[in-house]
């Protein structure tokens, strides 16, 4: 019996750029990796997006930057200076805020300014951290509420919402903490002074500007206020302008300009002649002086 005849069949069908057995896929994905950047440069506006998002991400990460290292809250002007002049810092510091909103620390507000804080929730963690907290007294926290809602006022009219005295030193305090400040002075007889909230008081309570403070639903939804009020009770709208108002007078301004210019007002004219010059003639009295040679 005649054996079979074996034929050999050659193995250049394969791809050569199929993988070797033992050889891992490494290889391969550094291929594609490479083969990427080329496509992308292929797609015009793929790359002109690429491009877009690696600038707005390095601005991000320059802001980011300066308000770490910073201790205090920075305003928009003092960040725009780490970016170009035509670039919309309220528009890059909202995007940031976004990427930290669920994070452990976040980025708010206060006082017209920026800051990172550590999230609300998780303040707790830091309590150990913090400073030795100082309570106020119950009135220095009237006269607080009362000046936020009420500025700019005075002294007396602190005293006539409250409806006892205040102490001097209830205000000392409170400047003390440098969340009250003598606005101006009073257009009324003694010139008493006014005052009015600071920004660190926004920035300590995390107001952006005083009009974020709690109205009458909001007070009464916290339990703050009695169920059982008053009809006809309501809480005033805070207003806090940096310029005086009207009935203010600045605190260089003691109202003795006003009284020097009273006494100075001229004379009324009763329609003579002024005398002519005189002078001393030689026994030291004087005489009319000669229009005569």
């Amino acid at each position: 019996m005649v054996p079979p005849r074996l034929t050999l069949v050659s193995d250049n069908t394969r791809e050569k750029s199929e993988t070797a057995p033992g050889e891992d896929a490494e290889g391969s994905r550094a291929a594609g990796a490479a083969s990427r950047p080329t496509a992308a440069l292929s797609d015009p506006d793929a790359a002109i997006d690429h491009l877009s998002k690696s600038v707005e991400r390095e601005k991000l990460r320059r802001l980011e930057a300066m308000l770490f290292a910073s201790s205090q809250p920075l305003d928009a002007k003092s960040l725009a200076r780490c970016l170009d002049a035509n670039d919309d810092v309220h528009s890059l510091l909202i995007a940031l805020q976004a990427e930290y909103k669920d994070r452990g620390v976040t980025l708010v507000r206060v006082a017209g300014r920026w800051q990172f804080r550590t999230a609300d929730d998780l303040s707790f963690l830091l309590e150990r951290q913090q400073k030795e907290e100082r309570k106020l007294s119950k009135a220095a926290l009237e006269t607080l509420a009362i000046i936020a809602y009420h500025q700019p006022v005075t002294r007396a009219e602190i005293e006539e919402i409250r409806g006892v005295s205040t102490s001097p030193g209830t205000l000392d305090v409170l400047m003390e903490t440098g969340w009250i400040r003598p606005r101006g002075r009073r257009r009324a007889p003694g010139r008493p002074l006014t005052y009015g909230t600071t920004e660190d008081f926004l920035v300590h309570f995390g107001l952006d500007n005083i009009k974020d403070l709690p109205g009458l639903a909001d007070l009464k939804a916290a339990g703050l206020l009695d169920a059982n009020l008053p009809p006809g009770f309501t809480v005033p709208s805070p207003t806090d302008v940096a310029a005086l108002m009207p009935d203010e007078l600045p605190l260089t301004d003691d109202g003795d300009e006003e009284e020097e210019e009273q006494s100075v007002l001229p004379l009324e004219d009763d329609g003579e002649e002024p005398d002519e010059a005189q002078e001393p003639d030689e026994s030291g009295e004087s005489k009319k002086q000669e229009g005569e040679d």
